[in-house]
């Protein structure tokens, strides 16, 4: 009898070696999204994720093991050139192979428009001594509403992200970049060139302007569900030994995401009614999801800083108005937030979209809503 008992341990060995043999290699754009596939691939397999913590999605220079993950990829998850308009080129130089799917094209996904004119044509009527020459940021902005939001959907140009971020700063734990071969780190080497071509200034992002939408759409807990259904089906197409798991798994996590809705509304429910001011404008889904708007942002985009201009407008409404926090983003200028709160009553606390302090992984994407909500409550 014991001599049957290691053939059969060695016939299960190779059948799992066979199974994971077949899981897909998945790449994955920013920290959330990743966390989304992560928990869809519980248990069969983990993917890679590009950009890592810390860094602006909007720009960004890849690392070899970052080109590498991309070569090797039999399909890649991001958000879609709206937010990271760089990894178009990439996706098609180092992962032409790949399957991919942008998210915000997905069916059944809510986008929405980008909102700044609107939002702030309605406060500057809303206390009259907001004259349109308050704006001089070059919007060419319209007391008519619709107009407004009409001119401002092209206005925005993430190839104008000037964080002032290092990115080669941002990757701790990479020291296994040196391993990969020259194919990749030839063809890592040539889209950085590519990327550094465009300037990080203000006057070389004319050709990735983006389209109407907002692409912060991971911050509506709604899509997240969609997409969870949505990567399951993907992975599932590509490996249907597994499709059992990737389902159950998405099921699971849309039933954890009802769970963390109803804390995020417990946390906030103490607080609803006052006023905020974020850095930009990338929180309306998750403001919409939870019905907890802002009163506005210090800046128009999160492409450049705030001119003179827009801070002494944003610092006289917080005065003028009596907003209770502003709040900034770990990847932008603190000290814009200070001197916005300067001779003001309000608190000011960090709200991070992308969960840049968090461990990537299937926890991060529940722990970023709760945080966003915690931070808010805690700052009002």
């Amino acid at each position: 009898m014991s001599r049957n008992l290691f053939p059969l341990s060695l016939t299960a060995t190779l059948l799992a070696g066979t199974a994971f043999a077949d899981v897909p290699r998945v790449a994955t754009d920013i920290a959330p999204v990743h966390s989304l596939v992560a928990r869809v691939m519980q248990g069969v397999g983990e993917p890679s994720l590009v950009v890592q913590p810390g860094a602006s999605p909007h720009e960004y220079s890849l690392r070899p093991s970052e080109a590498q993950a991309l070569q090797d990829a039999d399909h890649v998850f991001w958000i879609g050139e709206d937010l990271t308009p760089w990894l178009a080129s990439a996706l098609e130089t180092l992962a032409g192979d790949a399957d991919t799917t942008a998210l915000l094209e997905t069916d059944g996904v809510t986008l929405l428009e980008f909102r700044e004119g609107a939002l702030f044509e309605a406060h500057a009527h809303d206390h009259g001594d907001h004259d349109d020459d308050k704006h001089a940021e070059g919007e060419a902005h319209e007391h008519d509403h619709e107009e407004h939001a009409e001119a401002d959907a092209h206005d925005h140009d993430h190839e104008e992200h000037a964080e002032g971020h290092d990115h080669e700063e941002h990757a701790e734990g990479e020291a296994h970049d040196h391993d990969h071969g020259d194919e990749a780190h030839a063809e890592a080497s040539s889209h950085d060139h590519a990327h550094d071509d465009h300037g990080h200034d203000d006057h070389a992002h004319d050709d990735h302007a983006h389209g109407a939408h907002d692409p912060h759409a991971w911050l509506s807990p709604d899509n997240a569900a969609v997409w969870l259904d949505v990567i399951a089906a993907r992975l599932s197409s590509a490996d249907p030994g597994n499709a059992g798991t990737y389902f159950g798994n998405a099921a699971a996590a849309k039933e954890e995401l009802d769970a963390v809705s109803a804390e995020v509304n417990a946390t906030l429910e103490p607080v609803r009614g006052l006023s905020f001011i974020v850095f930009h404008d990338a929180y309306q889904y998750f403001e919409s999801a939870f019905d907890f708007p802002a009163s506005g942002a210090i800046s128009l985009s999160d492409a450049t800083d705030p001119s003179p201009a827009r801070i002494a407008e944003i610092q006289g409404r917080v005065t003028e108005e009596g907003i209770d926090c502003v709040l900034s983003e770990p990847q932008f200028d603190p000290g814009i937030v200070a001197i916005v709160m300067d001779g003001t009553e309000a608190k000011t606390a960090v709200l991070d979209p992308l969960g840049s302090d968090l461990e990537p992984g299937p926890d991060l994407y529940p722990q970023l809503l709760r945080n966003l909500a915690s931070s808010l409550a805690g700052c009002l």
